[in-house]
């Protein structure tokens, strides 16, 4: 999969993001020199797929507080979420699912899927009431049975597009 290099953005965010690391990504890209990369260059980013040749995107909806999910363009399902509060906002932007862990315990519910933006993910959640607010600290929360199902839908590489 490609990522468009962002503004203020280094190979070792880039890695981080993606939890690759930066030699296999200079690598992949044939990089002379891993500290000149610039805003608007694609970088090749091993051991995903491309999100094009997917069949399933999510969109989220900060303000509706609403998680979308596609099939081939079209809405299969629309969930309730719980996103981030005040000084603690949900990332907006495109990324992908690159990874899902089930039963991380504490306040991630019963499943995690991990995002191409460190720290952040799609989960469930210890506190059902907290759904459809604006509560958390920037991940998705969804109800449990709703991250389940999702996440036996997806498949690592999807498509994620956070937006207002």
């Amino acid at each position: 999969m490609q990522h468009i290099v962002k503004s203020g953005e280094t190979l070792s965010s880039i890695s981080g993001d993606y939890r690759i690391p930066v030699p296999q990504i200079t690598m992949a890209n044939s990089l002379a020199n891993p500290n000149l990369i610039y805003p608007g260059q694609l970088i090749e980013i091993p051991g995903y797929p491309d999100p094009n040749t997917l069949p399933f995107t999510i969109y989220v909806s900060l303000t509706n507080r609403t998680l979308t999910l596609l099939k081939n363009g079209s809405t299969v399902k629309v969930y309730p979420v719980g996103v981030g509060r005040m000084l603690h906002d949900t990332p907006t932007g495109k990324f992908i699912i690159i990874n899902k862990a089930p039963n991380p315990g504490g306040p991630f519910g019963t499943m995690w899927m991990s995002i191409s933006k460190i720290h952040y993910g799609i989960h469930g959640t210890n506190d059902p009431s907290s759904i459809g607010k604006y509560v958390s600290r920037g991940c998705i929360r969804m109800y449990n049975q709703d991250v389940e199902q999702l996440a036996n839908t997806i498949p690592i590489g999807t498509s994620v597009t956070i937006g207002p």
